[in-house]
């Protein structure tokens, strides 16, 4: 009886006009029986001669299958008896299906800062420098003289907090163009701004914590703080950047303020004297810390780069953030912080225990590229550059949608802002938008904690090339024909 039941589980689902072979198809189908508890435990089944005439197989097929089912575990033996299904396997396969283990509060708090990008590049994604301009001649000769001279200890663990030619680069280079005061034992390298980001919360708050957080704001910044089980406070933004007094009056005392004074990410205002100066005050009377972001600040098209808020601080209290993703290229990960000197040992030691420094042939490239006036260089070419393509985006956007999309200023950065009125679900449109027009609109609602929030969409045009700018905004036009 036994016999006659598998092969009615079996009978018809054999076909010899399938690409896998005939012995492969029959162990498929037992293994999966098996499994799934179709053929239940001790269940004997039925000679390799019955069962190959049943199926119109050859004897050596069955034979070779039932071989290697009870090779890998799934039948066992007894002699003079037949071949059963493995009880044992059977038991732990029957057993009810375990739920994943969920992810912790801060996890899942972390995972729901936001959407994730659809995309990470190509027309308008925000951040994402003019690849195809970047020096990688160069930069290959630099990075391959290094590799090939890399001296032995540069292969082995590293607690200096980065190549000490290169924060000395680095430092001459703030100096001179950012107005950073500050040593070359001050400064950190880190992998990238969201790793500098990481420490500094973890390192410089507890738990509980509150942080003041520009609103809208750059949302890797509020997952790194999320991350570390800060509570975020939403401080508004208006045409001076960071409102110091809404934020002294109406919100709990901080231990970390996060700014990006030079260039307001994402609404590229510029923080003037006075208020840095109150900021800077704020911190002192709460004893916290602003953590000052220079993201994108080389890319001024109206004047000069704005000066550091980190060169006023007589009061130690300004950790300054600077990466080179935007100004080189993202997959360089590579950034850097200045730290007072009081926390100098501090970092360094905590660079050792979470991440152990490396990377020096690429350092050391680096440190060549800025020394050289090399950096410089690209930076005045790409700043050229960019301030043409939002020509072209602006340009594009009044012949083909008129006044009917407002964009920001722009006298800065990598992008500006669309906006768009509050009732539109800037989520979903952007959504439609990559789906339909394959175009990438980073959401402005989602850097925004507060309710309701601002609606928009990011613009980035620096990596978007000008005979690309026209067609891409028509794509964005047949986007939001009805919309209103």
């Amino acid at each position: 009886m036994a016999g006659e039941w598998v092969a009615e589980l079996l009978v018809g689902r054999i076909l010899r006009t399938e690409p896998a072979s005939l012995s492969r198809q029959l162990y498929t189908l037992l293994r999966a029986a098996m499994l799934d508890g179709r053929l239940p435990a001790d269940t004997r089944l039925p000679s390799s001669r019955w069962l190959a005439k049943e199926l119109g197989l050859a004897r050596n097929t069955v034979l070779e299958v039932y071989e290697q089912l009870l090779a890998e575990g799934y039948l066992r033996a007894r002699r003079g008896a037949g071949s059963f299904v493995e009880a044992g396997l059977l038991r732990a396969a029957s057993a009810a299906p375990r739920r994943a283990p969920a992810l912790s509060q801060r996890g899942q708090t972390l995972i729901d800062c936001g959407p994730t990008p659809l995309a990470l590049d190509g027309a308008f994604a925000p951040g994402v420098p003019a690849l195809s301009a970047f020096p990688r001649q160069r930069w290959q000769r630099a990075l391959n003289r290094h590799l090939r001279h890399a001296p032995a200890h540069w292969l082995g663990y590293q607690a200096q907090g980065g190549l000490p030619a290169l924060r000395e680069a680095l430092a001459a280079y703030l100096g001179q163009s950012r107005g950073v005061r500050c040593q070359p034992e001050q400064l950190l390298i880190t992998g990238g701004a969201q790793q500098a980001l990481d420490w500094l919360a973890r390192l410089l708050a507890d738990v509980g914590d509150v942080a003041w957080m520009e609103d809208p704001g750059y949302l890797g910044a509020r997952s790194a703080l999320t991350a570390a089980g800060l509570q975020l406070h939403p401080a508004p933004v208006d045409a001076s950047g960071l409102d110091v007094a809404y934020a002294q009056a109406q919100l709990p005392a901080p231990r970390l303020i996060y700014v990006t004074p030079s260039h307001q990410y994402p609404g590229g205002a510029v923080m003037p004297l006075a208020r840095r100066q109150a900021l800077l005050a704020c911190a002192e009377a709460h004893g916290a810390w602003i953590i000052e972001d220079d993201y994108d600040s080389e890319f001024r098209y109206a004047s000069q780069p704005v000066a550091a808020l980190q060169g006023l601080a007589d009061s130690a209290r300004v950790i300054y953030l600077g990466t080179l993703s935007k100004v080189m290229c993202p997959a360089l990960r590579l950034a850097y912080l200045v730290v007072p000197e009081s926390l100098i040992d501090a970092f360094r030691r905590a660079s050792w225990h979470l991440a152990r420094e490396g990377h020096y042939p690429t350092q050391a490239a680096l440190a060549d590229f800025i020394s050289s006036g090399e950096l410089a260089r690209h930076i005045r070419r790409m700043r050229e550059l960019y301030q043409s393509r939002q020509q072209a985006l602006r340009q594009a956007v009044t012949q083909q949608l008129g006044a009917a999309l407002p964009l920001s200023g722009g006298e800065a950065g990598m992008h500006v802002l669309a906006h768009l009125p509050a009732e539109i679900d800037d989520v979903a449109l952007a959504r439609r938008g990559w789906l339909e027009q394959q175009l990438v609109l980073r959401p402005l609602s989602s850097h925004s904690l507060r309710t309701p929030a601002p609606r928009g969409w990011l613009l980035g045009y620096a990596g978007v090339e000008e005979s690309a700018m026209a067609p891409a905004v028509a794509r964005m036009a047949r986007l939001l024909e009805g919309v209103w």
